[in-house]
């Protein structure tokens, strides 16, 4: 997994039920830019997107969360998706993933319900940040200034609320990895 000249690798982390929206958008924009993109997951094979309120597409798995390897990548994104988030901030393994991230001071983005994932981290305290609002209150309780705004960035970390703000969070995206 070494870096190629100008290309920068990017962890996508998902399992079934990310909001597929919020895993096709970000990845199609960093692909476009050059990026190397790798899904990450719980468990080889495929994962299965939700589209809105239905089961959505099938999309392959390139890398399992027990060989994926912080240092191998230079951004960590998190789509959101509650069955998705749920199921990975239960896992010890993400949770370590995505704090070595914050340790190394790599970019993170997470949209809409990911956040939930970044609360298992207990590195929120004092961030700024926004997500759906239905986690809003749960960001604050872990110390988050939470902020209603389509895109939030605060030292690395890259939030936004939902789809509807996937064109304003891929840009910032791409603009944190040409920084």
């Amino acid at each position: 997994m070494e870096k190629q000249l100008n290309k920068k690798r990017v962890a996508v982390m998902a399992t079934d039920g990310f909001e597929q929206s919020e895993f096709k958008k970000p990845i199609k924009a960093l692909k476009n830019e050059g990026n190397l993109v790798d899904v990450i997951s719980l468990k080889e094979g495929k994962i299965k997107g939700w589209k809105e309120t239905k089961w959505g597409d099938e999309f392959k798995v390139d890398v399992t969360i027990d060989k994926a390897l912080s240092t191998n990548y230079d951004m960590l994104v998190l789509p959101g998706g509650v069955m998705n988030t749920d199921s990975l901030r239960t896992d010890e393994s993400v949770v370590k993933f995505v704090s070595e991230f914050f340790e190394q001071g790599k970019p993170i983005a997470a949209i809409c319900h990911a956040g939930s994932i970044l609360i298992e981290t207990g590195l929120l305290k004092g961030k700024q940040m926004t997500s759906y609002k239905s986690i809003k209150t749960d960001l604050i309780n872990a110390g988050v200034d939470w902020k209603d705004e389509e895109v939030v960035v605060d030292n690395k970390l890259i939030t936004s609320r939902s789809p509807k703000d996937l064109p304003a969070f891929c840009k910032r995206m791409i603009e944190e990895l040409k920084e």
